[in-house]
């Protein structure tokens, strides 16, 4: 199942309203990368592990 990663679910000076879905280990390196370069995050296995335990399944829609 695709996963996805809501900046707008975060506190953010940069109010920043992107949202990263893919495969799991897809999100977490990009939203990662996001973090460090727009947000001032320190990139390490703390930020990841946070990133990724934080992940929700991406929506499905009904047809």
């Amino acid at each position: 199942m695709r996963k996805v990663a809501d900046c707008r679910e975060y506190p953010s000076e940069t109010k920043c309203t992107l949202a990263l879905a893919g495969e799991p280990e897809e999100v977490v390196r990009a939203t990662t990368e996001l973090a460090a370069r727009m947000h001032g995050h320190a990139d390490g296995l703390e930020l990841r592990e946070q990133i990724g335990s934080g992940l929700q399944d991406e929506p499905t829609e009904l047809a």
